[in-house]
């Protein structure tokens, strides 16, 4: 029986945190996911956000089908992929076989925090996608005609109109998109809760785990109040580094 009467330690949770190599490997493999979230989320939605944009038809259909996985909750999709990655009965390891090739194990420490990377990515994707090509809308045709006028090929159109236009929406998915990994914890707990030997552990799954699986109340509160900290400190960062600016069209 859990004891009821708890004892006041002081900062003991807080120095067993800052001893504590999980504690390290999971902050490590959350900067991992601010790193592949600014480079593939936003800068995927942005490329998609400018071929929309560019296209004359079926800009419909594109909309609707990269905002799609937006609007699925992680929890279902971490269990559509883990059943992907199966080793025995998966849909990877069943293509392999199919072509005579040996069956991979996609869930191991090498590569399990690859694998929970990919689809909340892809979830996200469609999230940033529509940020842009909103901010798109917004851009005077004007602009385009006059660089047409001028001889401007599509490319010097999107580098010299279209990116300066919107970047202070391409700083405002920067943004969310560091600040939210912050916040993984669903698509990771469904594909590999953590492991396999705390690989792909991440700040959520470990305070999770610690308060609900190990019942440390304390200690998972001390993780809890890590990632806040850890969350003002990144935000306050990336508004210094990538602030509002002045913007001018060459």
């Amino acid at each position: 029986m859990h004891n009821i009467n708890p004892e006041f330690i002081g900062f003991g949770n807080y120095i067993k945190l800052f001893n504590d190599p999980v504690v390290w490997l999971a902050t490590k493999n959350t900067f991992i996911f601010m790193i592949a979230a600014v480079v593939f989320q936003v800068g995927l939605g942005i490329l998609l956000a400018i071929f929309v944009d560019l296209i004359k038809y079926g800009k419909n259909f594109f909309r609707t089908t990269f905002f799609f996985p937006i609007v699925l909750s992680a929890a279902s999709l971490g269990l559509l992929f883990r059943l992907l990655y199966n080793y025995d009965a998966g849909l990877l390891n069943s293509v392999l076989k199919f072509f005579d090739m040996d069956p991979v194990l996609w869930l191991d420490a090498s590569k399990a925090l690859a694998m929970v990377m990919i689809p909340t990515i892809w979830q996200y994707v469609g999230f940033y996608f529509v940020i842009i090509l909103t901010a798109l809308t917004k851009i005077p045709n004007a602009l385009y005609e006059v660089a047409r006028l001028e001889g401007a090929t599509t490319f010097q159109r999107v580098t010299k109109i279209t990116l300066p236009l919107i970047i202070q929406d391409i700083r405002v998915t920067i943004v969310l998109a560091i600040t939210g990994t912050l916040k993984v914890f669903d698509m990771v707990w469904m594909i590999t809760a953590g492991g396999p030997f705390d690989s792909s552990q991440v700040l959520g799954t470990y305070m999770y785990s610690t308060v609900f699986q190990r019942r440390l109340f304390g200690y998972g509160s001390t993780i809890a109040i890590f990632i806040i900290v850890l969350g003002v400190v990144v935000t306050s960062l990336t508004n210094k580094f990538i602030g509002d600016k002045d913007v001018t069209i060459d």
